[in-house]
């Protein structure tokens, strides 16, 4: 009883409304142990997720339809290849993950929505409790200090940013966040060395110093940018 009152806490807090139908929930099984796909399945999921790393994205969802939706891995596959599409798809599909063996990815999917939308309250609260959930994961570290960033907590933005480059330090995208936050300190010198570290290119320099001029304006509407470090509306969050 205890875990069902615990799960449907989970799923108010995350605003997530029934329909009468069968929660996700009841067909994965035990929260915390991931159904095990076949080697088939499992083959497919590998082949749909190169697709979607490789910017095939309608391959990607047409691959994954093709697999049971009772498969919480099939279901977070096409949340992700539906959010980076844009589809309002994907966000029932993140909050059908909430208590299950994957509730860190579907808070992580929901603060990245929220974040797109604006809404830096929210997507401040989805990626807490994600981080408390998967506490090791750089990507939901990086996207809750890029949150944390947007909101000028560049203390907070910092530590998360050097606790994702410290957890995966071959990926750069927290260290090019974490130059945009230099550059918005005016501290040249550490983000010129950051970049040396990190070995960015200068296109993604010059994007970090747009970003940074941007969070300079007072109450100005972040605006999209194509790169790593561009406004929670658009790919400053990982992908």
């Amino acid at each position: 009883m205890k875990g069902v009152i615990a799960m449907a806490a989970m799923l108010m807090l995350a605003g997530c409304a029934t329909n009468g139908s069968t929660p996700w929930q009841a067909l994965t099984g035990t929260p915390g142990v991931c159904p095990k796909p076949s080697s088939e399945q499992e083959l497919a999921l590998n082949l749909a997720g190169d697709m979607a790393s490789e910017g095939r994205l309608h391959a990607s969802l047409a691959n994954l339809e093709g697999l049971p939706d009772n498969l919480v891995q099939v279901r977070l596959g096409k949340a992700r290849v539906l959010r980076l599409l844009g589809r309002s798809e994907a966000e029932p599909l993140y909050k059908s993950l909430l208590g299950t063996c994957m509730a860190a990815e579907g808070e992580h999917g929901l603060g990245q929505i929220a974040a797109a939308k604006g809404d830096n309250g929210l997507a401040m609260s989805h990626l807490k409790r994600a981080v408390r959930l998967s506490p090791t994961d750089e990507k939901i570290r990086n996207d809750l200090g890029v949150v944390y960033l947007n909101q000028l907590r560049v203390d907070d933005a910092r530590f998360e940013f050097l606790t994702a480059m410290e957890l995966k330090q071959s990926d750069n995208l927290a260290a090019l966040n974490l130059v945009t936050l230099l550059i918005y300190q005016d501290n040249w010198q550490q983000a010129a060395q950051l970049v040396s570290r990190a070995n960015l290119s200068p296109e993604q320099v010059t994007e970090a110093q747009a970003r940074a001029e941007q969070l300079k304006q007072p109450r100005a509407p972040a605006a999209p940018a194509k790169g790593a470090v561009a406004s929670v509306a658009q790919a400053a969050l990982t992908p």
